[in-house]
């Protein structure tokens, strides 16, 4: 029952978006990337300090890719980077599964592409939310790619886990700043993924005077 009431006040309002106000939740880019790297910086020396404390200075063995790079640097270079380009499509994934769990329209309402300029992937919701429903959605790849990895590496001593957890917890940080913009509106407000700048359009009931 809380579930149908949610979706027929979610339908209520997408069909009076005219009688509602509009605001928009935006992230400048250069702050994210300048927080970014403050947080990589951040979650490097926790990361290093806790490693140091639980196994004491790294040895080659640690990373597990030794006879790999011993054979060819080149193409174990090569290896890593493609990973990460990999991480970052399965990001923007993350983000449109999620999403697409709470859409009325599921994946319909669901849309990838490429920032050509940038050579960089997105994913975009055409269809409303909740606050709860899209900062799950925002923050889901910070978990699964990020915050996961980065426990798991220490107990598996799994240098490249580390590293792996490091950056994709970095690379969240633009979701995080949106999420942090957000965590003062109430959580059953509806909000619609901005199309073109990186955040979202929150609507809300225009007072009656």
């Amino acid at each position: 029952m809380a579930w149908q009431q949610e979706h027929l006040g979610q339908y209520y309002i997408s069909c009076n978006r005219s009688v509602m106000n509009q605001r928009k939740i935006t992230v400048n880019l250069i702050w994210a990337n300048v927080f970014g790297v403050i947080l990589f910086l951040a979650v490097t020396i926790l990361s290093c300090s806790t490693w140091y404390f639980m196994w004491g200075y790294p040895t080659l063995d640690d990373f597990r890719v030794n006879s790999f790079l011993g054979h060819n640097a080149f193409l174990a270079a090569l290896f890593i980077l493609m990973l990460f380009i990999m991480g970052a499509i399965v990001h923007e994934l993350i983000h449109g599964i999620t999403w697409a769990c709470f859409a009325t329209n599921k994946f319909r309402s669901i849309h990838y592409g490429i920032i050509w300029e940038v050579l960089t992937p997105y994913c975009h919701c055409d269809e409303q939310l909740t606050v709860r429903q899209y900062s799950i959605g925002a923050l889901m790849p910070l978990f699964v790619l990020g915050v996961i990895p980065l426990v798991v590496a220490f107990p598996f001593k799994s240098i490249p886990l580390l590293v792996w957890g490091i950056m994709f917890v970095s690379a969240a940080a633009g979701d995080i700043l949106i999420v942090w913009k957000l965590r003062k509106e109430p959580s059953a407000c509806l909000v619609l993924d901005h199309p073109k700048e990186a955040g979202c359009i929150i609507f809300e009931e225009k007072q009656v005077t």
